[in-house]
Parts: C-alpha cells; structure tokens; sequence
C-alpha cells in the first residue's frame, strides 16, 4: 500500500457499500457472502467480477524443487491451483499506463 495507507477490514467494506448503496449492512454481507459462494462453484469454469478481475482454476505441472532447509532436490507433484487475473479496467483505474 502507498504512503502507509491500510486495506479495509471487511466491516469497513460493508459499511462503505452500504452508505453508498442505500442498503442495510446486513444486506450487503448477504450480497458479498452470496458472491463469495458462487464464486467459489464456479472458479472451475472461470468466475468474472466485471471491472475486477477472473477467477479460474489452472492446471500445475509436476517440477522439480529444491528444500531450502538442505538443499536436497525433490518433486513437486502436478496439482490445480486458483489463479486470479486482474481485468485491464482495474489495472487502468489503479496504475494508469504512462
């Protein structure tokens, strides 16, 4: 963060939709839990957060790797792995190209 500034806890979150929405705090947990869920079933086949981003499921390859406590090279096995791409409107608004 710049200039020492803090992410929001989530009750600040909740609290700032909801003065700027008109809705209930409670209704705007309710909206951000539901989202949660749905993004969590649907990650597999890609879940967009228009303006936001994409959250998708990728594939890992098995690799090599080495343990950092000895030295020793062992095998990372293949496994899924979430991956969150940051769409190019949030990139602008937040570090516009130069």
């Amino acid at each position: 963060m710049a200039d020492g500034a803090k992410a929001k806890t989530k009750g600040q979150i909740v609290a700032a939709l909801a003065e700027k929405t008109g809705l209930t705090k409670k209704q705007v947990d309710d909206v951000l839990a539901a989202q949660a869920e749905l993004a969590y079933q649907e990650a597999a086949a890609g879940f967009t957060i228009p303006g936001i981003g994409k959250l998708a499921v990728v594939q890992r390859a098995a690799r090599s790797g080495r343990n950092p406590a000895t030295g020793e090279t062992i095998q990372i096995p293949a496994k899924q792995s979430v991956k969150f791409r940051v769409a190019k409107a949030a990139k602008d608004a937040i570090a516009p190209a130069v």
